[in-house]
């Protein structure tokens, strides 16, 4: 099987030149609002952009490498942002306690944040053309998005999100 240029180079898994992540406010699981980029505690932050209820199967295929990664990269962080149309504040209620019922660990929901909002200006500031995959990104502080991919864990991505977070 022949092999793109870029893809030997690495090159498709940067993102557009001075693409950054969108200002957004919104409450994580135990109810702190944060504005991203800007309350990113990483210095390199490992994303999740999910849209539809089945992409938590292919967040968690990621997870034990990012957990493996978040400790050999110390000031790296991770989120998880499922990301739906903005609803009425009952719904939006009912939604986040179903989902903090769903996750034990604590950190777990200090990092996942539901995004309610106009879903099309969100994904086009992000470049992403539609909802059937998950997203995952590196963005750091200001909100440089430094690295993408898409969809499930495979063993050449996760070599690429370690290289991403190694790169200084």
């Amino acid at each position: 099987m022949r092999v793109p240029m870029l893809a030997l180079l690495g090159l498709l898994h940067l993102p557009q030149p001075e693409q950054r992540f969108p200002t957004v406010t919104s409450d994580n699981l135990e109810g702190r609002t944060l504005t991203l980029p800007r309350d990113f505690e990483g210095k390199r932050n490992v994303v999740f952009v999910a849209f539809l209820r089945e992409h938590q199967n292919d967040v968690d295929t990621w997870v034990p490498t990012v957990k493996r990664l978040l400790v050999e990269h110390p000031g790296t962080s991770y989120y998880e942002l499922p990301t739906l149309k903005r609803g009425v504040a009952l719904w939006r209620w009912s939604l986040n306690k179903g989902m903090k019922m769903g996750i034990p660990d604590r950190t777990a929901r200090e990092h996942t944040i539901t995004l309610y909002l106009e879903k099309e200006p969100f994904r086009a500031a992000l470049g992403i053309p539609d909802e059937k995959n998950i997203h995952l990104l590196v963005v750091d502080r200001d909100g440089r998005i430094l690295w993408r991919t898409t969809g499930r864990w495979n063993e050449d991505e996760g070599a690429a999100l370690a290289a991403a977070l190694a790169a200084k």
